[in-house]
């Protein structure tokens, strides 16, 4: 086994990856992590913590659920369920290369602003880099931005082969293309 991921139920996504970092060698994950019930900044402290704890070993699962979880459950807003990750993706992103690169914070969204950064708030730049971003994306809209803008995208465990062959799979192809990059593909579970 290489690594092991913890997903949003009825405990704390990020405790047992804090318990496990300092005691193992495994790869760490959230698959997947609420995003719109976390800011973009608490998000990004906890990532960052936690690639520190396993020494560059962790990456940040983030997903959307559905909107009665996010406004019942949780209590947050809902808007545009694909924008609104975009937005959380790259915001984590800008925080990060404000810590590690200097790069002065200023994201501004519909959903999310960051401008304010000071010395005795931020951590010092991550000896391991920032952790990688991934999202979970069944839709192929989800899919495309996960692929432009994330690091990875998780694949729903449910996905059937016909769904990933005909609607996952070019989603991703076109996201990519839009990034003139390379993401990677993880699945959640096996076929």
């Amino acid at each position: 086994m290489d690594g092991g991921f913890t997903f949003d139920s009825g405990h704390d996504v990020f405790l047992p990856l804090a318990t496990a970092a300092p005691v193992t060698s495994l790869d760490l994950m959230t698959n997947v992590a609420m995003a719109f019930p976390r800011s973009p900044m608490v998000l990004a402290i906890t990532a960052n913590d936690l690639q520190l704890l396993s020494k560059g070993r962790f990456r940040l699962g983030l997903g959307t659920q559905v909107k009665p979880h996010i406004e019942k459950r949780f209590g947050s807003p809902w808007g545009k369920p694909v924008q609104h990750m975009r937005e959380w993706v790259l915001a984590i992103n800008a925080i990060f290369r404000n810590w590690n690169e200097g790069e002065p914070l200023d994201f501004r969204g519909e959903y999310t602003t960051h401008t304010l950064s000071t010395p005795a708030f931020s951590p010092a730049p991550n000896p391991y880099g920032p952790p990688k971003v991934l999202v979970g994306a069944l839709g192929p809209r989800m899919n495309e931005m996960a692929a432009e803008v994330a690091d990875g995208v998780l694949v729903m465990p449910f996905n059937s082969e016909r769904h990933m062959d005909e609607r996952t799979m070019p989603a991703i192809r076109r996201g990519l293309e839009t990034s003139g990059g390379a993401s990677t593909t993880t699945r959640s579970a096996s076929r």
